[in-house]
């Protein structure tokens, strides 16, 4: 009768080595793995400090939401005027030479349509650029800006401007 053929006990394997120039492959890569995470991390810290760094600043940049040229009689600018809600000042850059005398004082004035004007403060600076305390609200339904010869110190709103104007300009809201 035909036996099965026995089989034949497990020999043993030989053990499968890896050659060294593997390992070390496998050890740099996963350190340039994890290099690379690090890495990665790092910089995304880095971009996420940048952009609060540049949020604050621009939260700091004036906003300016109000905007006017003043112009001469010859229709020339004599004067830009900005507003800045945030800072709560009005912005007055003279683009002219033209200065108030000794007893003189130049005031600023809101016109709104109908309504008697509101003084807006007494340019008292002889500088380029001054700043008026302001605020929006002062310059609501306003269309216009203008300026007054007034006695020194300029006059309390009840009595008003003197006539003519020497600059006025549109004053114009910008988009938010």
């Amino acid at each position: 009768m035909n036996t099965p053929p026995t089989s034949l006990p497990d020999s043993p394997r030989p053990p499968v080595r890896v050659s060294r120039w593997w390992r070390a492959l496998a050890y740099f890569l996963g350190l340039m793995l994890l290099l690379g995470v690090a890495t990665t991390f790092s910089l995304y810290e880095q971009l996420k400090a940048q952009i609060q760094h540049l949020q604050t600043r621009v939260a700091q940049v004036p906003q300016v939401r109000y905007i006017s040229v003043l112009l001469d009689a010859q229709q020339q600018p004599a004067m830009l005027v900005t507003l800045d809600p945030q800072s709560g000042a009005l912005q007055l850059q003279r683009l002219n030479d033209v200065a108030e005398g000794r007893e003189d004082s130049m005031q600023l004035w809101a016109l709104v349509p109908d309504q008697p004007p509101r003084s807006l403060g007494v340019v008292e600076s002889k500088y380029k650029t001054l700043q008026l305390t302001a605020t929006e609200a002062a310059l609501a339904n306003a269309t216009q800006l203008a300026i007054s010869v007034e006695d020194k110190g300029g006059v309390s709103q009840s009595q008003g401007p003197r006539l003519p104007y020497l600059f006025t300009g549109w004053l114009v809201r910008k988009a938010i």
